[in-house]
């Protein structure tokens, strides 16, 4: 992915760097363990996804971006043209190659800054970047329980296509939620 930063009068936006690998591994590390502690919407699993090898591929991919106010990381998401595994079971709604449309993964908000607008700018940074760079669309899976996720993306504009077995092989997590916004 082409880097691109994004500043507004708060958050500012930018892809991640190998320096950047530790801290936002340790920013999800936090967000996950608290995760764990109260309701685990996405059902990660703390040290283990995401976490810092997750960031690390990610970073090395060019796809791992981190939000920051203040200097202060706020958020991190990574955003690519891999779908990790079978997007072939979906019927989406229009027909778009592989390679034609990015996939949002691990969308992670601070916990205490959490309804605060910065999930809708995380998704308006991957909208906008998707049409700069000629993208078709948006694909995205969210876990079915996922609520507070599923409420962002469709505020953005997504659309609900139903649960999928993905093949992933995840026994507490046999179907994911899949959504899709065409450019």
């Amino acid at each position: 992915m082409e880097e691109k930063t994004k500043q507004n009068d708060k958050i500012t936006i930018q892809e991640c760097s190998p320096l950047d690998v530790e801290s936002v591994g340790e920013f999800y590390d936090g967000v996950v363990k608290y995760l764990t502690e109260h309701v685990n919407y996405p059902k990660w699993m703390y040290r283990e996804y995401p976490s810092e090898p997750f960031v690390r591929d990610m970073v090395e991919a060019h796809s791992q971006y981190v939000c920051r106010i203040d200097g202060k990381i706020v958020a991190a998401f990574a955003i690519n043209d891999d779908p990790e595994r079978e997007y072939r079971n979906v019927k989406f709604s229009k027909v778009v190659a592989h390679g034609e449309y990015l996939t949002i993964h691990a969308l992670a908000v601070a916990t205490e800054l959490q309804g605060q607008g910065i999930g809708k700018q995380i998704v308006q940074f991957c909208i906008d970047f998707a049409q700069a760079h000629g993208y078709k669309a948006i694909r995205l899976d969210v876990v079915p329980g996922n609520f507070p996720a599923k409420k962002l993306y469709e505020r953005c504009g997504f659309q609900y296509l139903g649960d999928v077995d993905l093949g992933r092989g995840y026994e507490h997590i046999p179907l994911f939620s899949m959504y899709e916004l065409n450019l």
